[in-house]
């Protein structure tokens, strides 16, 4: 890239960007590009938060690790601008590295998160039971973009998100459907790597659209481990609800790369919208 180019807000990489101030504290800019309307992603901060634990890691000179699970509290939605990553290396060990990092803005936390970093397993592994999906997604499924529920999906300006219509009742209007959602999901951009399948893990509208609940659900808890670096190509992901009970609702996600491989679990308890 030439001094002259600027790069692009919808590039996951660059979005991503965290600079560190040198004593475990980094600073990034949450992007309207990686937003739902005016809410910055959720998985989109899961990822810009990994990514800050392991550079505070970096610079300490600690071991090259990758990300293998984080577990996030969402106390109260960051605004589209600038924000403070505070960071704490609580325990560094051979296998599991754990830091405590949150995300700050206007001096008040908005996200704490808990990140453990060790190494990815590059081995297939001995037993493994994983939905049936196509590698890619079919000609019929329907692309996200524009207005949705939520707000306006800015995401699609960034990823390349596709909706199995089967699994997808609430979009013609059915409301009776199970919730239970399947997608392919890829960075337009970019490679996919192990901070955009955290993204993958939170990319589905809510699951309980199926059922008629149409609006803002925010999630108040995101844990996700990250079970291997994904293979080039589309991700594919089911996500689905164990039960919907009031005001709230669990969803599970199970991200798959295009080798087949288990790459990202992510669960989630979230606020569901009342019945519309």
């Amino acid at each position: 890239m030439s001094a002259l180019e600027v790069p692009d807000p919808a590039d996951f990489a660059f979005a991503c960007a965290v600079r560190s101030l040198g004593d475990g504290t980094l600073t990034a800019v949450l992007r309207h590009e990686w937003s739902i309307g005016t809410h910055p992603h959720g998985g989109f901060l899961l990822a810009l938060m990994a990514k800050a634990a392991l550079t505070a890691l970096a610079e300490r000179g600690e071991p090259m690790a990758d990300p293998l699970a984080i577990s996030a509290e969402f106390l109260r939605p960051p605004a589209i601008g600038p924000v403070l990553l505070r960071t704490d290396v609580r325990k560094v060990g051979r296998r599991a590295t754990v830091v405590g990092i949150v995300l700050e803005q206007r001096g008040r936390s908005c996200v704490e998160a808990t990140v453990t970093a060790g190494r990815l397993p590059v081995r297939r592994p001995e037993w493994s039971d994983l939905p049936s999906m196509p590698v890619e997604p079919p000609p019929r499924a329907i692309p996200i973009g524009g207005d949705t529920a939520e707000g306006e999906f800015n995401l699609a300006k960034g990823c390349d998100v596709r909706l199995d219509p089967a699994t997808a009742g609430f979009l013609s209007g059915r409301t009776g459907d199970p919730p239970r959602i399947r997608l392919w999901v890829k960075p337009r951009h970019s490679a996919v790597d192990p901070y955009f399948t955290l993204l993958a893990g939170d990319v589905n509208p809510p699951v309980v659209f199926n059922l008629g609940r149409f609006g803002w659900s925010p999630t108040v808890q995101l844990t996700a481990l990250l079970r291997a670096r994904p293979a080039p190509g589309w991700l594919r992901v089911l996500v689905e609800s164990q039960s919907v009970q009031e005001s709230w609702f669990d969803s599970d996600a199970t991200v798959i790369d295009s080798s087949g491989r288990l790459v990202c679990q992510a669960r989630q308890l979230a606020l569901a919208p009342a019945v519309s």
